[in-house]
């Protein structure tokens, strides 16, 4: 077999992923030789940090800190963005790839606002843009989305996709904590930023589901379609009263084909107890792809993490190797569908998708209120599957009454609770949180 040159990479941001990137490139050199079937050496490494740099790459690579440096240097093959970020890792991707560059990134905010432009970019200047690392950490997602699961029309897809709300989440159950003080322990432990709104509120969720429903459905990224909404109102109470009826609460990113358009949302979640996913702890990540012919599959796995991390992108790095000198029209297409195949099948509104649901009401202890409850509900054509009234405790004169649903439209829930909340029965805000049973339908 001849032998060819090793495929010279640049590598933007050696922080965490990055370190981790290159640690683990190194320690495992021969045997990704032994896969890719050629050598993967960095030969640039670009960060604002130069002394941590050098210090890390010693003098096996040359640093810089202007990362242009390293996407227009000719002698550069595949150019790794691990900056983060949007502005300023669209200028670098987009100006690798008019260089005829191949990329690959961990970058899932990019590619859920600007995939779209990306990935033409890259069919007309013939490279590819590989981001098995943007979506769930060392979890294999992409792969088995694009390649594994191709005989397959995707149903539908749930995943924990992330690992700060999933930390959360679990210790409050475990200890009966308030958001507030798990989320405190959680920065202090390293777990969530000091500003974690996109990963308490689900945008970080999101942009995730974003990349798996446009390979799933061979969609454009719709990122601006989502519905997200985040953790940071749930109680303990909810907590626990889910545990008792028999149900985990977790935040979940759902996308779902319909007759009516593709669901594509981010919430907290009722789970069975049962189900494996409704049991996957701490920063954790777990994703449920259901197809028409495998049924029910379930990845699990770290979803962040340097090595966890690193493991992706150096996957990503050997395909990109044993893929570089091929006919670009027999590489697997980035979303998995040909892209004059893709569809403009409709992002269906939240109002208009199907669920269950799990109402708290704090209402007066006294008779007839389940009778005024339930004749508002009756009027939005909603029937009720199980409830539960607590005793209200001693001395106080409200109670909760836990209602949970069959499945309904949004709409007539939300319509439903309007009309409840006006009732002078009832004390303060119905808390209400969507539920899936998650089985093999």
């Amino acid at each position: 077999m001849k032998s060819l040159r090793p495929i010279h990479v640049g590598l933007l941001g050696i922080g965490t992923v990055g370190g981790g990137t290159f640690e683990v490139l190194a320690r495992n050199q021969e045997e990704i030789m032994r896969r890719a079937g050629r050598g993967i050496v960095i030969k640039m490494v670009a960060d604002k940090d130069l002394k941590r740099a050098r210090k890390l790459v010693g003098k096996t690579a040359k640093v810089t800190d202007d990362a242009f440096k390293v996407v227009n240097d000719p002698d550069i093959d595949i150019v790794i963005e691990l900056i983060g970020g949007t502005r300023i890792a669209r200028e670098l991707v987009m100006a690798a790839i008019a260089n005829g560059k191949h990329v690959v990134t961990a970058n899932k905010a990019l590619l859920a606002n600007y995939g779209n432009e990306i990935f033409a970019a890259a069919r007309k200047h013939r490279v590819m843009v590989a981001f098995e690392a943007a979506v769930a950490g060392g979890i294999p997602i992409i792969k088995a989305l694009r390649e594994g699961l191709t005989a397959n029309r995707i149903e539908w897809i749930a995943g924990i996709i992330n690992g700060t709300s999933n930390f959360i989440l679990s210790e409050m159950r475990d200890k009966g904590s308030s958001f507030e003080s798990v989320l405190a322990e959680a920065q202090r432990l390293g777990y969530a930023e000091t500003d974690p709104t996109f990963d308490i509120e689900g945008i970080d969720a999101a942009h995730k589901l974003t990349i798996m429903a446009a390979i799933s459905f061979g969609i454009p990224m719709r990122f601006k379609d989502a519905y997200t909404e985040g953790i940071s109102k749930l109680t303990a109470a909810d907590i626990r009263y889910a545990e008792e009826l028999g149900y985990r609460i977790k935040l979940l990113g759902i996308t779902r084909r319909t007759p009516k358009g593709i669901e594509l949302r981010v919430h907290p979640t009722l789970i069975p107890a049962r189900r494996l996913i409704a049991n996957v702890e701490g920063v954790m990540n777990a994703i449920l792809v259901k197809g028409d012919a495998v049924g029910p599959t379930l990845y699990y796995g770290a979803g962040a993490g340097a090595y966890p991390t690193a493991s992706a992108v150096i996957a990503d790095l050997v395909d990109v190797t044993r893929m570089h000198t091929a006919d670009p029209e027999n590489r697997v297409p980035h979303l998995a569908f040909q892209p004059d195949r893709m569809s403009n099948v409709p992002i269906l509104p939240m109002a208009e998708v199907e669920t269950s649901y799990y109402l708290r009401m704090r209402v007066y202890d006294k008779p007839g209120v389940l009778a005024d409850i339930t004749r508002v509900l009756a009027k939005s054509k909603i029937s009720i599957d199980a409830m539960v009234q607590k005793e209200p405790p001693a001395g106080e004169a409200h109670a909760d009454i836990i209602m949970l649903t069959h499945l309904t439209i949004e709409k007539r829930i939300n319509a439903a609770i309007a009309g409840i909340e006006k009732l002078k029965v009832v004390v303060g805000k119905v808390t209400r949180i969507r539920m899936e049973q998650l089985g093999t339908s």
